[in-house]
């Protein structure tokens, strides 16, 4: 694992991102950051209080903002909240500026991770179930979008999860550098075959 590399979690509320992105940072010797806690930092505010103040659009603007500014960094973990995908300028700013790890679980482990937990407004609601459900919905395509490798952390530990995390990102780097190759050799043998056709003419 290269450590200029960045590793970016994203996925929904209540899998794990924070847990496991603290896990792969002692494992790999790479500072760990969570988006939310840093605007809570930088605003000296926590998150319910921003979004009852600000509104959700007030949320998000401070979001998009931090993602920017951390993903500019080299060699991080991060953690980021389970809307920071909604903005299209912060879902580039992640692929393009590290590797995405979409972190997946069953909508009966969200419900029971974040169900009672009062820090998380969107559950704020008398039914958090179906809330759960109506988030998937609108966000599942944009997590797919962004991510490089998707891990299902559904009734798993931390460790098995990080474990599977660094196996899928050397296998997709593996990959991405065979492609690399690969276009490498067409471009090259497209050179050769124009310059045979402008030698022939």
């Amino acid at each position: 694992m290269d450590k200029q590399d960045n590793i970016f979690l994203i996925g929904p509320m209540g899998v794990g991102k924070s847990t496991i992105g603290r896990l792969l940072s002692m494992q790999l010797d790479m500072p760990f950051f969570d988006s939310d806690r840093e605007i809570e930092f930088v605003t000296g505010a926590d998150i319910p209080w921003i979004f009852d103040v600000e509104g959700e659009q007030g949320f998000r603007i401070r979001e998009a903002r931090m993602i920017d500014t951390l993903t500019k960094r080299r060699g991080i973990i991060l953690a980021t909240g389970g809307g920071a995908i909604l903005a299209s300028e912060s879902r580039a700013h992640l692929r393009d500026r590290g590797i995405v790890v979409y972190l997946r679980a069953s909508v009966a482990q969200q419900l029971e991770r974040t169900g009672k937990d009062k820090s998380r407004p969107l559950l704020q609601t008398d039914n958090p179930l179906a809330k759960i459900k109506e988030l998937i919905k609108i966000r599942e395509p944009l997590y797919r979008e962004t991510a490089h490798v998707i891990v299902d952390t559904s009734r798993r530990s931390p460790r098995s999860v990080s474990t599977e995390i660094l196996l899928q990102i050397e296998e997709w780097r593996a990959a991405n550098l065979a492609l690399v190759a690969e276009m490498a050799v067409e471009k090259e043998m497209d050179v050769h075959k124009r310059k045979a056709e402008h030698d022939q003419t």
